[in-house]
């Protein structure tokens, strides 16, 4: 399969659950809104969330998968070696999960109030639901880390499309709990939301059962043993999660911050606003870097280097042709955008302009966003860890300084644009890295085209720029209004971006069509 497919596979995929949990998205806002019980349970969906991303989705699989494919690959057993090796994680990566579980739910209270310092705008009532909805919310964790293992595995085998529709059903289940079984009040709406979470993460695990069941993938429950190779997984996940967890780091802080200092509703604010700003994110990064990574371990453990050099360039060149527009997009029509997606309900004007002017600050990092998930395989591939983690421990200390700077004047928009700098600084660190080590260099053909991509972007700019006056009055009108004008921004930035991208050379269909040939 090419890089181009698997990618536009995950990405397609993840188009569906991000389009479903804008969905989601609309329905909160209409149902809850942005304030006391929102922001309540934001704070119990962010940490289950943060430790989602750090060790299941991002630290685990970052060090699951390259060893994986190195054991089926280098083992003379092939494939069963390699599922000895997910069956020996499984027997301690299970009675580790019981445990950190059982712990952060008997612990939710002080936690809770070490992230909100008692939420000072909302107090003790307010610190009490957070933590009722903390404790409903935790078993995601376990269930989660779950299916990114029998995940891993599936996409070691290029069976993308399972593991990248798993999500879709945390979004239908929210959706489900919004429409049929929400309260009276935005309190017991949000209990159904907290309820709905962990329901999704039964839903998923036995998703991956059945499609690994389907597959001919089948783990025994084993006694827990630490084998060598299971302490190398051990040691390898502890760096790559905070490597791979900067971001959501980043946002927990923002988080934290808010709640303490800011009025209430500004935890809501940066919710929407990174909400929107993940989309691209999840599209173009992560479905590129998931797909890049089996592909780049086995040809840098074959020795193959300029094939793995190639891969990257490639990878960084796709993804600055989808990024650069949508990050553009998210910054000139930030206003139009949320208006028309979540202005309804008891989510009112004064919210969206505070959510649009986040989105616009978050937005100016969504290129280093997406390229710190495309070059951090690089390191992974090569079984390093441990110095993404060094650069992401930098940029959080950067984020921090920055919101403890810009918070004061500009409130929750200092806390975005501070987590939108350290993004930037993790991906140059990153990419200064590699280049240093001789692990990576910026082809010819990268460079034209880069240059070539942002003056497209430009155009694009200024078109919208031009045509935002003329859809904004329909951003707040009927359903099938708020459809039209958003069809006519998407449309025409879409075309002009397009039109300037192959009219000045930047891609020629023929790159389109070689990137679908190109095998992995």
């Amino acid at each position: 399969m090419s890089l181009f497919r698997a990618s536009a596979t995950i990405g397609g995929l993840t188009l569906v659950s991000r389009v479903l949990g804008f969905v989601r998205d609309m329905l909160m806002a209409r149902f809850v809104g942005a304030g006391f019980a929102s922001d309540a349970f934001l704070i119990a969906w962010r940490l289950p969330n943060l430790f989602r991303a750090l060790f299941a989705e991002g630290a685990f699989s970052a060090a699951f998968v390259p060893m994986f494919n190195r054991t089926v690959a280098q083992d003379e057993g092939g494939l069963a070696a390699g599922l000895r090796f997910a069956e020996q994680v499984l027997a301690v990566l299970l009675p580790l999960l019981i445990v950190f579980t059982i712990v952060m739910i008997a612990a939710a209270g002080p936690i809770v109030w070490a992230m909100t310092g008692g939420f000072p705008d909302g107090g003790p009532e307010k610190l009490a639901l957070a933590t009722t909805y903390t404790r409903i919310t935790f078993p995601y964790l376990m269930l989660i880390s779950l299916v990114s293992l029998l995940g891993g595995i599936l996409n070691s085998l290029n069976r993308f499309w399972v593991n990248a529709a798993a999500p879709v059903l945390l979004n239908i289940c929210l959706i489900v709990g919004l429409l049929f079984f929400r309260g009276h009040s935005d309190v017991e709406t949000a209990r159904t939301q907290a309820i709905a979470v962990t329901v999704s993460g039964a839903m998923q695990l036995l998703w991956l059962v059945w499609a690994c069941r389907r597959a001919g993938v089948v783990l025994r429950i084993r006694l827990p043993r630490l084998n060598p190779q299971v302490k190398e997984l051990l040691k390898l996940i502890g760096p790559a999660a905070l490597g791979a967890g900067a971001v959501q780091f980043n946002l927990l802080i923002s988080t934290t911050l808010a709640a303490r200092f800011l009025p209430q509703g500004s935890v809501s604010y940066l919710y929407y606003a990174d909400r929107l700003n993940q989309l691209p994110l999840g599209l173009i990064g992560i479905g590129v870097g998931t797909a890049m990574l089996p592909s780049l371990s086995r040809q840098i453990g074959s020795g193959n280097h300029q094939a793995a050099l190639d891969t990257q360039n490639r990878a960084i060149e796709l993804v600055l042709l989808l990024t650069l527009p949508a990050t553009a997009a998210l910054m000139v029509s930030a206003t139009p955008l949320i208006r028309a997606l979540l202005q309804h309900g008891v989510f009112d004007h004064h919210d969206t302009i505070a959510s649009a002017q986040a989105l616009a600050a978050f937005s100016l990092g969504l290129p280093a966003y997406v390229l710190i998930k495309v070059l951090t395989p690089g390191f992974y591939a090569r079984a390093d860890t441990r110095t993404p983690v060094r650069i992401a421990v930098l940029a959080m200390v950067v984020n921090l300084v920055l919101n403890l700077i810009l918070i004061w004047p500009m409130a929750h928009v200092g806390l975005a644009l501070s987590t939108a700098i350290s993004a930037w600084v993790n991906a140059i660190l990153l990419y200064w890295t590699l280049r240093r080590r001789d692990h990576f260099s910026v082809d010819d053909r990268l460079r034209r085209t880069s240059v070539r991509l942002m003056a497209a972007t430009v155009a694009m700019a200024a078109l919208l720029l031009a045509i935002n006056p003329l859809v904004a009055p329909w951003t707040g009108r009927s359903l099938i209004a708020r459809i039209i004008a958003l069809s006519v921004m998407i449309g025409a930035g879409a075309t002009v971006y397009f039109g300037a991208v192959f009219g000045l050379g930047a891609y020629r269909l023929s790159d389109l069509k070689a990137q679908l040939r190109r095998k992995r």
